[in-house]
């Protein structure tokens, strides 16, 4: 399992998608989730809507520090595909995905060969793409609707399947951590959390 934090590894909220939180998960050796959206012709880390001045894609990828850590991009606005890939190709980081773009926009990473995952949640049963994404954004807004045979079948399908932990929605994460436990094994198996330290300390040794 491979576990990356969600817009940063923070302490306070206040440090979400902020470079402190950033260096602290790359240092832990933790990649992360985090949101883009375009300003002023800048490709910037927002998950709300900009107001110029936030670190830039460019600077993210100049702090990983050519650590090829797993990087799970939020796309907040369209149009972004030909520039989002020039900056990942220009710093050489290929570990890394895009997902919750709008459905018509994500045709353009696909056609593009980018990374693409698809969304299926209790909202969503129907994902866009399925055949043509390279893995599964799993989220539950309400309860967790899945178990661990429903992810084990998308696990051998090929794809990678990113599980979105239970907290980011104000639930308590130990009963998926523990449904969890027992697929942990899967080398495709991803959980994004605010946790990530508590998610390692979790999973260590809990693999079948």
């Amino acid at each position: 399992m491979q576990i990356i934090s969600h817009r940063g590894y923070w302490l306070k909220p206040e440090e979400k998608n902020l470079p402190i939180a950033f260096q602290r998960s790359f240092d832990l050796g933790f990649g992360t989730e985090t949101d883009v959206r375009d300003v002023a012709g800048k490709l910037v880390i927002s998950h709300d809507m900009p107001h110029g001045g936030e670190m830039t894609v460019d600077d993210l990828l100049t702090l990983m520090s050519s650590r090829n850590l797993p990087l799970a991009i939020n796309i907040k606005a369209d149009g972004l595909t030909d520039k989002l890939k020039a900056i990942f190709d220009q710093h050489n980081h290929t570990n890394w995905f895009v997902f919750d773009m709008a459905v018509p926009d994500m045709l353009a990473y696909l056609n593009t060969s980018v990374n693409t995952f698809t969304r299926l949640s209790d909202v969503e049963p129907s994902a866009a793409w399925l055949n043509e994404s390279t893995g599964i954004w799993l989220d539950s807004f309400s309860t967790e609707w899945y178990d661990p045979t429903f992810i084990s079948n998308l696990l051998l399908t090929g794809k990678t399947v990113c599980v979105v932990s239970s907290e980011l929605h104000g639930r308590d994460q130990s009963k998926l951590w523990t449904m969890l436990s027992k697929i942990n094994n899967h080398t495709n198996l991803m959980v994004c959390t605010d946790l990530p330290e508590q998610a390692t300390d979790f999973f260590k040794g809990k693999t079948l």
